[in-house]
């Protein structure tokens, strides 16, 4: 056997795997967005094209007990709060830790990358314990006041991007008289726009699908998040047997992650395929 047939066929192969992978993965999306537009009577057909398209699922979502409206809204808003936060203060550390020189610089940033290996739930009881004594608890206030203290995978992301850029440009920018904030502004953020995009992109997927931290600090409707509000609402609508409805309630739910992928996605490939260039 050539070592071209032996290449012909690993890629054969290569390619019937990532097939069936896209398959797993798609055919539950189909069958939700299906059954978001079957009646109730053909919920259960395995066709996915429904037999009798309908509307009817999205307007009995908005005659439910909660209200849709005020969830999304609620969701988007601290989504859109925990992204700003991120992405500027994880620009800000990242460009310290790229351009500025200064002692001890490596050890800090190998102890913030530390700490990506402690799981989000470690912290749990220690944040609440600090927003239970400033009386925060039942505000949005927990949920996107920490995305303003920074974060480990944000900083590395942006921090290799960073050490991408020519130094040629911050030496020219110093001697025209440029402070550091004006080259991190003026230079390095819109140099850095793929990547942004691609933090912008985790950080906000991560806080809109995120359960557990509004489920703790915003566990009472309407002043919840989308999440908790079809969480809560499930067990209502299952034993209902309204599959429907809750599967049009998921539909609307994603559909602001992708919009937001498919705006930013070219941005978001070009980030993640040039975050690692550079150390």
């Amino acid at each position: 056997m050539t070592r071209q047939r032996q290449k012909l066929i690993l890629d054969l192969l290569t390619y019937a795997f990532l097939a069936a992978g896209a398959v797993l993965m798609v055919v539950p999306f189909l069958w939700m967005v299906s059954t978001s537009f079957k009646l109730p009577a053909d919920q259960f057909t395995r066709t996915l094209i429904p037999p009798t398209a309908t509307l009817q699922n999205f307007r009995d979502l908005l005659a439910v007990d909660i209200d849709f409206p005020l969830l999304f809204f609620n969701s988007t808003y601290i989504s859109l709060l925990i992204t700003v936060g991120q992405l500027l203060t994880c620009a800000m550390a990242a460009f310290c830790f790229a351009i500025v020189r200064f002692r001890g610089r490596n050890l800090l940033f190998t102890l913030l990358l530390v700490t990506m290996m402690l799981p989000a739930q470690v912290t749990l009881i220690p944040n609440f314990i600090v927003f239970k004594w400033l009386h925060l608890i039942g505000t949005s206030v927990p949920l996107w006041l920490p995305a303003f203290w920074g974060g480990a995978f944000g900083t590395f992301l942006l921090r290799q991007y960073f050490l991408t850029v020519p130094r040629d440009l911050v030496d020219a920018a110093r001697m025209d008289g440029a402070s550091l904030f004006q080259i991190f502004w003026r230079v390095h953020m819109p140099l850095a726009k793929p990547a942004l995009a691609a933090l912008a992109i985790f950080t906000f997927q991560g806080a809109w699908n995120d359960l557990l931290h509004p489920l703790i600090y915003l566990p009472a409707a309407p002043n919840t998040t989308l999440t908790v509000g079809l969480a809560f609402f499930q067990q209502q609508l299952t034993l209902g047997g309204k599959y429907t409805v809750l599967m049009a309630g998921a539909l609307l739910s994603i559909l602001p992650l992708l919009l937001v992928f498919f705006v930013a996605q070219k941005q978001f490939i070009e980030g993640i395929a040039l975050g690692g260039l550079k150390r």
